[in-house]
């Protein structure tokens, strides 16, 4: 991955040379005029350039603006996902899993995926890369300390070479030694895309290439007297490395390519100047993606049962071919956009061997396509907004079908409400269906029922509380069992899960108390789908500008996490999955941090102390069982935004 570095570095160094479609080396509003150079490319800076036009463009193609703000949402996101980890727990070391505190089945997918999803937390898939239209050329690095030895650095960069084409490229490394032996991480996510349209705006193009890989030494948690060497508080093992775990010779290693591009064909000229126009338009979406997923342990522990090897190696490969073509209306007599679509889908997901087990056969690869059919319809209809979408699989080796609509009014930060039902039915993960492994009880090939997902939600965001409500029903539901040595079993009830959250903040003068709660509850399928039934995270803080003229922007405070006991799924590094267990319970311990963040300009500096109440509220804090949560730690970083 080093070379994508060396492309990221090459292009930053000659950003300068770029000329662009309007100027600006600040964000304020600006007008000038560029003069003609003889040998030089002529450049007319006109109008006024604001955040505004520095556009951030989603799989939807919603649009938001490149925000270099300091607010609390940015302190919750200032970790390697960028994301809000409110409903995840991380593990000890930067780089490995996260245990979920919540679930989310509002856009469940209508093919299943190829598995150890316990490696895909930081996978940038399709739904998650952004494409940009930008000013002037646009670059951001975040770097953050991590533990022992390592960091994790990002850096990105993008420009608009004129009004029609714009490409981005970034690439995030991260590498943590961690504070327990063998629990190396080492991870990189390369992605590249570009975005174009010809000047008449018939013809639209978008696409992306990502390459990404995580690779992480596994140690199957502490041994029984580690755990209560670790409980105990004894000073004696505050170095961490002196816990003995329960393997120091294991592996796993996930990687991910994919190929995507996005296309479509206007009919009628677009005119900037005519509101609702009517427009036929074809279209095709295009995705190749390919991963590989490896398992490997010099000597085989019985902690997994019996192997049929002394050393354990297990390759999975996963590929997949995606192919939609569309036709699309959108008129003000259908009172929006009414889209027609047909899909093909390929898989294969293959080991390397056949293997037989007691008189069954394990083949070595399972395959097969799809074909599948839909609409959708997105509607205005004054200040109310309504989408459909029914897609349906017609032929091929896989059945299944999603229902989604969703009607909604107002604008977000101000009143916006949401509701929303869906039903989704679906092949389980496909190692779900076939697994193979060294270890003799990991091997099965399993005839399973489709998963049947129902979802209601309610969305309703105002200026003074967030609140989100979701009820899910889930038919034949897919899980492993560890108490069956990791068998991956199906529910034959239904699980019924019930989700409340919300989010307010409240201000006195310089100080501020955001919180965000969350209530949980398993009605039905207890026994194979777990919870905590409450969750809350509450952070108290103070801002204010710091001397003359303002230059500082300070950001002071403490964040407190808890969340309810409860039987969490175990880890297991096999399969790298989450199974379910009865014996252990982790949570009803705080979490403390300590953070002070501060802005200069568009540059975010982050200091945070991480559960620094530890030594005093007990050493009884686990992600999982086996796996203890981390101990106080401090850590930095910063965000740095370039605008040239």
């Amino acid at each position: 991955m080093k070379k994508h570095l060396l492309i990221i570095f090459f292009i930053l160094l000659s950003m300068k040379g770029f000329s662009q479609f309007t100027g600006g080396n600040d964000l304020n509003s600006r007008n000038v005029k560029d003069n003609v150079r003889k040998g030089e490319l002529t450049v007319d800076y006109s109008g006024k350039t604001t955040f505004k036009d520095y556009k951030i463009i989603s799989y939807a193609n919603d649009t938001t603006y490149i925000d270099t703000t300091l607010t609390i949402q940015k302190e919750y996101k200032f970790n390697p996902r960028r994301k809000d980890n409110f409903e995840l727990l991380p593990f000890n070391n930067v780089g490995q899993t996260y245990t979920k505190l919540g679930y989310d089945f509002r856009d469940e997918g209508l093919f299943p995926q190829m598995g150890a999803t316990a490696k895909t937390y930081e996978y940038f898939n399709i739904k998650d890369i952004h494409y940009y239209y930008v000013p002037t050329p646009t670059s951001e690095l975040f770097y953050k300390s991590t533990f022992t030895q390592g960091q994790v650095l990002n850096a990105f960069v993008t420009m608009n070479t004129s009004r029609q084409f714009n490409f981005s490229v970034q690439y995030n490394g991260l590498r943590s030694l961690g504070k327990y032996r063998h629990q190396l991480s080492s991870h990189g996510n390369f992605i590249a895309t570009f975005n174009y349209h010809t000047k008449n705006k018939k013809y639209y193009i978008r696409g992306h290439y990502t390459s990404q890989d995580f690779s992480n030494d596994e140690n199957g948690g502490l041994t029984a007297e580690s755990l209560a060497n670790f409980k105990s508080g004894d000073s004696e093992f505050n170095n961490r490395e002196r816990l003995d775990v329960n393997y120091t010779d294991a592996n796993s290693f996930y990687i991910g390519k994919r190929y995507y591009f996005d296309q479509k064909y206007n009919f009628l000229r677009v005119k900037d100047s005519v509101p609702n126009q009517n427009q036929i338009s074809i279209g095709h979406r295009f995705a190749y993606e390919s991963k590989h997923y490896d398992f490997s342990q010099e000597k085989a522990n019985e902690i997994y049962g019996e192997s049929f090897k002394t050393t354990v190696y297990n390759r999975l490969s996963n590929k997949t071919f995606f192919n939609q073509a569309y036709l699309d209306f959108d008129s003000p007599y259908l009172l929006g956009e009414l889209k027609g679509k047909i899909e093909y889908y390929t898989y294969k997901h293959q080991y390397e061997s056949l293997v037989f087990i007691d008189d069954q056969r394990i083949p070595s690869q399972i395959d097969g396509n799809s074909v599948s059919a839909g609409a959708e319809w997105h509607a205005k209809i004054k200040k109310f907004n309504l989408n459909a979408d029914v897609t349906q699989i017609v032929s091929g080796d896989l059945t299944g079908h999603r229902y989604y609509a969703d009607a909604s009014i107002g604008e977000k930060d101000k009143f916006f409400f949401k509701v929303g039902v869906s039903e989704t039915s679906k092949s389980p993960n496909f190692n779900f269906i076939l697994n193979q492994s060294p270890y003799k009880s990991y091997n099965w090939y399993n005839d399973f029922k489709n998963e049947i997902y129902r979802n209601a939600n309610a969305t309703l965001d105002t200026k003074w509380i967030d609140i989100s409500a979701d009820y899910t029903s889930i038919d034949n539901y897919a899980y492993f069992n560890s108490a069956e040595q990791t068998q991956a079993a199906q529910h034959s009830g239904t699980v019924n899960y019930l989700k409340l959250k919300a989010e307010n903040t409240f201000k006195l003068g310089k100080f501020a108390l955001t919180n965000t709660l969350m209530y949980q509850k398993v009605i039905d399928g207890e026994s194979v789908f777990r919870a905590p039934e409450f969750t809350t995270r509450n952070s108290l803080y103070f801002t204010d500008h710091l001397f003359k003229g303002d230059p500082l922007l300070l950001k002071t405070g403490v964040t407190f996490k808890y969340f309810t006991e409860y039987y969490a799924n175990a880890y297991n590094p096999v399969l790298n999955e989450f199974s379910i267990q009865n014996s252990d319970k982790i949570g009803n311990f705080p979490i403390f941090d300590l953070f002070v963040s501060g802005q200069i300009r568009r540059t975010r500096i982050y200091f945070i102390l991480e559960n620094f109440t530890a030594s005093f509220t007990g050493r009884d804090y686990f992600n999982a069982p086996n796996y203890p949560y981390r101990d106080l730690s401090f850590r930095f970083g910063l965000v740095w935004n370039f605008f040239i």
